[in-house]
C-alpha cells in the first residue's frame, strides 16, 4: 500500500473497516471527473489509427519472432553480418552473452530517479545494491581508493557524460580546450567549424582547440601550453577519438597547473587497454576521467565519470581544502541532464566490469596491441602511410592521400568483402568524407580467431 499517499490512505482504511458512510468509489470518481475533467472530454474524438488483433498466444509473453517478425528478421540479418565479417571499427566491439542477458533483464521495468539511499520512488532496495556494486567494481578495476575517488555510473553514454562534467565544472560560457576534431579529437571536446557551432559543447561553452604538428601528426604540447596560458581555460581535455599514439598525461598536468585549469581525461577508446594494464593510466594526473563502456571494455552502451574527492590540499596553517567534484557532477547528471537511470544498463556494466577483473581480460587487452602493431607493420610494408608513423594503441590510421585514394570508396569496397572500417579526417582535412582510414583490432570475435601466427 506504499504507493498510496495522504488522504487516499485514510479513505482506503475507512473503506476496509466499513466506515465509508455515503462515499463510494463511483461517486468519488464521478465527482472528480465532473469538477476537473468534464470540459476536457467534451467533444473528444481519439485519432483514428489502423490496428489489428494480435494473432499469437500472449502479446506480453511471446518472443520477438512471434510479436514482430519484421524486426526479428532484421535482427537475424544483423547477427549474421556481425558473425561473418571482420570488424575493424574502433568504437565497436562484441559484448558477452552475460552482458546481453542483463541488458534484456527485468531491471528495465524499474524507475529510480536519484542515487542509492536517496531515491524519489519506492522499491529500489535491489536497484541500490546493483548500482553500488557497479560503482565498487569500477573503482576496483582501475585500482582507485574509494576515499580518494568516486564514480558516477548513471550517464547514458559518453557524450552526455562529458557534457555533465562541463556543466558541473566549467559552467555556461566558461572556457575549455580539447583536441581539434580533424586532428583526432571528438565532437564533444568543443568542435566548431568556421561557419557553425557544431557540438553543443561549443554552443554553451567557449572552446579553443589544440592541434597536432602537421609534419609529425603528434600533439604539439608546446603550442598547447602557449595557447592555454593565453586562453586560460577552466578545463583541458586529454582525450581522443582518432589518435594512435599515447597521451602524455604528465605534460597535460604540468600545463594545467601553469594555467590554473582542471584536467579531464576522456579515455573512452582506450579504457580497456588501461584496465588491462597494457598502456599507462591517466588517473595519476587527471582530476576527472570519463569513459564509455562499450568499446574496449566490452560492456553495454553507457558511461562512467570518475572524479577526485577528499582532501585536495593542506596549507601552512594545517587548514584543509576539499574537492567538490562529487556533488557538482552527480547533480549535473541528475537532475541536471537526466531523469531516471537505465538500471538494466548499469547492471550490465557491472557484469562487464566483473569480466574485466579476470586474467583472461588482461590477455585480451595485450593481444589487442600486438594485433594492431602487426596490422600497422603489414600495411607499412606494402607501401601505405600511417598517421604518426605507427600505433601504440588499438588504432591504425591509414593516410590514403599519397595513394590519391578516396576513403569513402575504399570503405565501400571493403564493406562488399565483409571487412568493416570507417573513414575519418586527416590533420588539415576539411571534409570527413575523404583521406583517412580509422581501423582497430579490438573485437572479442576477432581476438578469438586471430592470435599472432594466424594474424
Amino acid at each position: 500500500m506504499s504507493f498510496f499517499r495522504g488522504s487516499s490512505i485514510s479513505f482506503l482504511r475507512n473503506l476496509i473497516i466499513g466506515q465509508t458512510r455515503q462515499y463510494t468509489f463511483s461517486k468519488l470518481f464521478n465527482n472528480k471527473m465532473s469538477t476537473n475533467n468534464s470540459n476536457l472530454l467534451n467533444g473528444f474524438n481519439p485519432t483514428h489509427v489502423e490496428r489489428e488483433n494480435y494473432k499469437g498466444n500472449s502479446i506480453l509473453k511471446d518472443s520477438v519472432d512471434s510479436v514482430d517478425p519484421e524486426i526479428y528478421a532484421l535482427l537475424k540479418k544483423e547477427k549474421e553480418r556481425q558473425k561473418l565479417g571482420i570488424h575493424l571499427i574502433a568504437s565497436e566491439n562484441f559484448t558477452s552473452k552475460a552482458v546481453s542477458e542483463t541488458v534484456g533483464s527485468c531491471l528495465t521495468n524499474k524507475y529510480s530517479e536519484g542515487y542509492p539511499g536517496v531515491r524519489y520512488y519506492g522499491g529500489n532496495e535491489y536497484i541500490d545494491q546493483v548500482e553500488n556494486i557497479c560503482r565498487k567494481r569500477a573503482l576496483q578495476l582501475f585500482g582507485l581508493n574509494s576515499e580518494k575517488w568516486g564514480v558516477n555510473v548513471q550517464a547514458l553514454s559518453g557524450s552526455p557524460a562529458n557534457f555533465a562534467v562541463y556543466t558541473a565544472i566549467v559552467e555556461p560560457h566558461g572556457r575549455l580546450m580539447g583536441l581539434e576534431l580533424t586532428d583526432g579529437g571528438h565532437l564533444t571536446h568543443g568542435f566548431f567549424s568556421p561557419t557553425k557551432k557544431v557540438s553543443a559543447t561549443s554552443l554553451f561553452f567557449e572552446s579553443m582547440p589544440y592541434r597536432v604538428n602537421p609534419n609529425t601528426g603528434l600533439i604539439d604540447y608546446d603550442l598547447l601550453e602557449q595557447n592555454a596560458l593565453l586562453f586560460r581555460p577552466k578545463l583541458i581535455i586529454a582525450g581522443i577519438s582518432c589518435y594512435a599514439q599515447l597521451l602524455d598525461y604528465k605534460r597535460f598536468r604540468e600545463i594545467c597547473d601553469k594555467c590554473g585549469a582542471f584536467l579531464m581525461a576522456d579515455m573512452a577508446h582506450i579504457a580497456g587497454l588501461v584496465a588491462g594494464g597494457a598502456i599507462p593510466s591517466p588517473f595519476n594526473y587527471a582530476d576527472i576521467v570519463t569513459t564509455t563502456t562499450h568499446k574496449t571494455l566490452r560492456g553495454p552502451r553507457g558511461a562512467l565519470i570518475f572524479f577526485r574527492k577528499g582532501v585536495k590540499s593542506i596549507n601552512n596553517k594545517g587548514e584543509k581544502t576539499f574537492y567538490d567534484f562529487e556533488s557538482k557532477i552527480n547533480s549535473a547528471v541528475f537532475p541536471g541532464l537526466q531523469g531516471g537511470p537505465h538500471n538494466h544498463s548499469i547492471a550490465a556494466i557491472a557484469v562487464a566490469l566483473k569480466q574485466c577483473l579476470t586474467n583472461e581480460f588482461v590477455e585480451y587487452s595485450h593481444q589487442i596491441l600486438k594485433n594492431a602493431k602487426i596490422l600497422a607493420n603489414s600495411l607499412q610494408n606494402k607501401g601505405y602511410t600511417l598517421i604518426t608513423g605507427g600505433t601504440q594503441t588499438h588504432l591504425c590510421l591509414l593516410d590514403l592521400r599519397p595513394k590519391h585514394l578516396d576513403a569513402a570508396r575504399i570503405e565501400h569496397i571493403l564493406d562488399l568483402v565483409h571487412i568493416v572500417t570507417n573513414k575519418n579526417t586527416c590533420p588539415g582535412d576539411k571534409s570527413a568524407l575523404k583521406t583517412r582510414r580509422n581501423s582497430s583490432w579490438n573485437s572479442s570475435n576477432d581476438f578469438k580467431r586471430f592470435k599472432r601466427k594466424r594474424f
